[in-house]
């Protein structure tokens, strides 16, 4: 084996890796992870692409601009009145990458808090030796380093239109388009997932004029289909122009900015001419330099590390999780698969409950689920009981001047237990742990309508939501 040998080393320190070290750390194995992300110095900023050009910053740009949309359309509505209202962009973008740097250095203290190991640099498989496996690390300071177990959490990349490449300029990847550094006047989105949802809620806000091209005939195909047509009349409403069923053609990327050929859905040919054009059409596992046919580990015909349900994949002590594996590909996933992987390998049972992994969207409205939609219960023909309530009938909504939405609680109509919480609405993405929670324990609408919730409160809706599968709503 190599001089510094581990019992646990982990590839990748994004949500899924940094928690997995983490974890393993905690239950007594020495542990190292191994993270090539680098910062505008040249430094370590392990967070994967969650922290850095993910999750966190997308946050912090929508929060920005949320902020300016609040001060320039409804401060007023509150006897706030504000003259010359400006938006300076670069210093938003400075502080978007000090939420970064604040989570990247706290990470690195977590590391040393709970004596983990850190390789600056990429890690593959050098080979398969006595006891283990050997890892490379490629950075600064080239090496190797001996494993009896390998955690793979190596994320995912953004996919790219065929004949459109990203050049980070004009067209734009998640990383691209969190970097701009000054309000298109223009801004195409093809994708109206979640990040092109979200993306071009930020620069919307902030006065671009922004055009979503979907492929898909529905919109929001994944999400409950009430609450698509209701996100679909806000994000219409506040001034997203969203064109669904369309079909995709050349791509023009010149110094003026992009050209998107397209068919609509009628079959017409249009046209549309933007500043930034931001390709969202999701993403593919990232195994790119990770060596694995030199030890023989199996990927799927995505690129997909190919796993059981434990995270085991073809290689004894080889586990995989987060995004380079099946299933949603979610920060909290890959975290929870983090956690379980480091219990399996303690010999504990770890748990992961796909069924009550949490889904949002950080739009405005937010929109946040939990378990089935109302399409998916009636393909497979389970009976059911739907109860929604709307957030213009709760205090709290009135009060803060967000009304828009409602919660939507499907449950089984023998049992009652609680088979999917759908909300569009305010804080949807605090109010949907409720949800979890209670999924978890195989609670029934009856148990949370019976809960007391606090008042007055956006969580009351939850409550009323619940009574309304019952139809007895109290306050609507």
């Amino acid at each position: 084996m190599a001089e510094k040998n581990f019992d646990v080393v982990v590839i990748g320190g994004g949500p899924g890796g940094y928690i997995a070290a983490i974890r393993a750390a905690q239950l007594g194995f020495n542990t190292a992870c191994i993270d090539e992300w680098t910062n505008h110095k040249g430094g370590p900023a392990p967070g994967g692409t969650c922290t850095n050009v993910g999750c966190i910053p997308s946050k912090a740009l929508l929060q920005s601009s949320e902020h300016f949309e609040q001060a320039h359309h409804h401060f007023q509505d509150h006897g706030i009145g504000l003259d010359n209202l400006s938006i300076d962009v670069p210093k938003m973008l400075s502080r978007k990458d000090l939420v970064v740097k604040q989570n990247n250095d706290g990470i690195l203290y977590l590391f040393k808090k709970n004596k983990v190991t850190f390789f600056h640099g990429r890690g593959s498989f050098a080979k398969a030796a006595e006891g283990g496996y050997e890892i490379a690390v490629a950075g600064k300071q080239a090496e190797t380093i001996g494993a009896k177990h390998v955690v793979v959490a190596t994320g995912s990349n953004a996919r790219a239109l065929p004949g459109a490449p990203f050049d980070e300029v004009n067209v734009l990847s998640n990383d691209g388009a969190l970097k701009v550094g000054a309000v298109p006047r223009k801004l195409g989105v093809i994708g109206s997932g979640v990040i092109g949802l979200e993306m071009g809620s930020v620069w919307r806000r902030l006065g671009a004029e922004v055009t979503v091209l979907e492929a898909l005939p529905t919109f929001l195909a994944a999400v409950d289909e009430q609450v698509a047509k209701e996100a679909f009349k806000a994000f219409t409403k506040q001034g997203l122009k969203i064109e669904l069923g369309v079909k995709i053609g050349e791509i023009k990327n010149e110094a003026g900015g992009v050209t998107v050929a397209y068919t609509d859905a009628k079959g017409g040919a249009q046209s549309l001419a933007v500043d930034k054009l931001i390709v969202s059409i999701g993403r593919t596992p990232n195994t790119i330099g990770l060596n694995a046919e030199a030890v023989g580990l199996k990927l799927d015909e995505r690129g997909a590390i190919v796993v059981d349900a434990d995270c085991k994949t073809n290689l004894p002590n080889v586990w995989a999780i987060g995004d380079v594996v099946r299933g949603p590909m979610l920060a909290h996933k890959a975290e929870e698969e983090g956690v379980a992987v480091a219990e399996r390998i303690a010999g504990q049972h770890g748990h992961v409950n796909f069924n009550t992994i949490p889904w949002v969207i950080y739009t405005s409205p937010e929109i946040a689920w939990v378990g089935q939609t109302e399409q998916q219960l009636k393909a497979e023909g389970r009976a059911y009981k739907a109860g929604s309530f709307p957030f213009m009938a709760n205090g709290r909504a009135r009060a803060l001047g967000d009304t828009t939405g409602f919660v939507k609680f499907l449950a089984d109509a023998k049992t009652d237990e609680i088979l999917g919480v759908h909300i569009v609405g305010p804080m949807a993405s605090e109010l949907i742990s409720e949800a979890v929670v209670a999924m978890e324990f195989k609670a029934s609408a009856e148990d949370i309508a019976r809960i007391c919730h606090a008042h007055p409160s956006l969580s009351e809706a939850t409550k009323e939501a619940a009574l309304a599968v019952d139809k007895r709503t109290l306050n609507f």
